[in-house]
């Protein structure tokens, strides 16, 4: 239906299950290599003698190619054919992730990040093709929810064994796993080809000074949410140097398309109301989804829980998303694509609700509930948001890549939003949380100077100095109320999350009974009744 797209003949079953199989594998690739990176950025950390501000560029880098490439994608597919440029940057991004395992520094874990993601950017599309061809026509629509949904359950996947991984080879068993899954998928799509598809001449001189302004900027704005609150926003000059170029490359690549005759972006459809709803929407709705990656793992990491003690919650985080990826297949509807969204932002809300009950005792086995609602909301809303967003492409071709555009930044960049958001409210919350009880741990209070004095007492078999052993029970005082205030922090970030969904659901339900009222005709009235002849 779309140029560039393959054609959907009639396949055999056993043709349809392979086209299912090597979706899979080239979806949950386009994922994974950047997931198990995310879900070990502490021991990558440790491996390669890095900072937190540094380490946080490893995946910072894969969002800032992945998050434009869309714009260019689908103008080459149209003209060249997809597999063309999987082929090449399957092999690119394998050479690369090579190269690193004999190159261990932190710049050639970064280049191997972006590779990733300009290879991510084609193999998330190339999966889906694939996964619509395992399906016939009357069920198509469910392949498209599945195809979209697989590279949501990498993150969760990558929790559960990449410990396993870590244990083989420490950080090269990442990168050998990663590079095993790019000679993987570039095996399947060599052996197993799309149909053909309709091609056209596509590019203009202008794509390419529409690209070259867009990509930097977004590149821009990425770091510097990235790098945000671990540099803090209002401590490091070249944060607000970068949000500036960020701006004004973007508002460039904006005007010069805003004017032209064939755009690359269409921008006056993309500022139509439809659009920005759906935007705003996904974008929140990202945020929200935070709570997993910021919220629940980075409050268990603060009572010293590590990847091998969450292994169970994160399976069943994993259960969840497969899920809800299995129900939104089954009960997806085109005429019905909000009740979805709206169904899962009340599982997000009542998840986060449960997390906010928090406390130092807590351990994974009291999250698995919540854990489970927000992972099945996960992947149970976008199949229909997409489909919601993709019904006005298919009566106007043209403005596909300004759709595919619009999707691919507000899920990247909704992600990293609400990760820069909630981890910059757990610090400030931190802070007065910590004031707070500093306050009123003083040693005229008898139940801290009991405390001070029991801990001490505790250390009287090792340490033979009273001064020492009162202060080390001081500083043990003090580390017991740092992690009490992140605690509160934590709870705060979780009702901040809940009220963030409770306010989106009510936008939306608000905005399409605004949208049915507005839709419903005027009655119209009866003309009058022709004269008789006595009258």
């Amino acid at each position: 239906m779309m140029p560039g797209s393959p054609s959907t003949p009639l396949h055999p079953t056993r043709l349809r299950i392979a086209y299912g199989v090597v979706g899979f594998v080239i979806a949950i690739t386009g994922g994974l290599g950047n997931a198990l990176v995310t879900a070990n950025l502490l021991d990558l950390q440790g491996a390669l003698g890095a900072y937190a501000s540094e380490v946080a560029w490893l995946p910072a880098a894969y969002v800032m190619t992945n998050v434009s490439m869309n714009i260019l994608l689908v103008k080459f597919r149209q003209q060249f054919g997809l597999r063309l440029f999987t082929e090449v940057f399957l092999v690119l991004y394998a050479l690369i992730a090579l190269g690193h395992l004999f190159v261990n520094d932190l710049g050639s874990a970064i280049a191997v990040r972006a590779g990733h993601g300009i290879a991510g950017a084609a193999l998330n599309t190339l999966g889906l093709y694939y996964m619509l061809q395992a399906f016939p026509q009357r069920y198509r629509i469910r392949g498209l929810v599945l195809g979209l949904g697989i590279g949501q359950l990498a993150l969760p996947l990558a929790r559960v064994f990449s410990t396993e991984l870590l244990e083989f080879g420490e950080w090269r068993g990442l990168y050998l796993f990663e590079l095993g899954l790019a000679l993987v998928a570039l095996g399947c799509v060599l052996l197993l080809k799309l149909p053909p598809g309709d091609r056209h001449k596509a590019f203009e001189p202008l794509d390419f000074v529409t690209f070259g302004l867009f990509a930097p900027g977004m590149a821009l704005l990425t770091a510097v949410l990235a790098q945000g609150r671990l540099a803090w926003w209002t401590e490091t000059a070249w944060l607000g140097w970068a949000l500036a170029g960020s701006i004004v490359l973007t508002t460039a690549a904006i005007a010069i398309e805003h004017y032209r005759a064939r755009p690359l972006l269409n921008t006056r459809w993309l500022a139509t109301g439809p659009m920005l709803r759906l935007a705003l929407a996904i974008v929140l709705i990202r945020i929200v989804l935070s709570e997993q990656a910021t919220g629940a793992v980075g409050f268990l990491q603060a009572l010293g829980l590590g990847n091998a003690q969450m292994r169970t919650l994160f399976s069943i985080v994993l259960l969840g998303s497969v899920a809800g990826l299995v129900t939104s297949a089954l009960t997806i509807n085109p005429a019905r694509t909000w009740p979805p969204v709206v169904i899962s932002l009340l599982l997000m809300m009542a998840g986060a609700l449960m997390d906010a009950q928090a406390s130092n005792a807590t351990r994974p086995e009291q999250m698995y509930a919540s854990q489970f609602l927000l992972a099945f909301g996960s992947t149970f809303f976008l199949g229909p948001v997409m489909l919601a967003g993709i019904g006005p492409v298919i009566g106007q071709p043209r403005n596909l890549i300004s759709f595919v555009v619009l999707f691919g930044m507000t899920q990247n960049l909704g992600g990293l939003l609400g990760s820069a958001l909630l981890g910059t409210f757990q610090t400030v919350r931190e802070k007065f949380h910590s004031s707070v009880l500093d306050e009123h741990l003083t040693l005229l209070d008898p139940q801290v100077a009991a405390r001070v004095h029991a801990s001490a007492q505790a250390y009287a078999p090792t340490v033979a100095d009273p001064a020492l052993r009162d202060a080390l029970a001081l500083r043990a005082l003090g580390t017991a109320a740092t992690r009490e205030a992140n605690v509160l922090a934590y709870n705060d970030v979780f009702l901040l999350i809940a009220f963030i969904a409770f306010c989106t659901l009510v936008w939306i339900i608000a905005s399409r009974a605004w949208a049915r009222l507005r839709a419903v005709p005027a009655p119209v009235a009866s003309p009058p009744a022709p004269a008789t002849d006595a009258a």
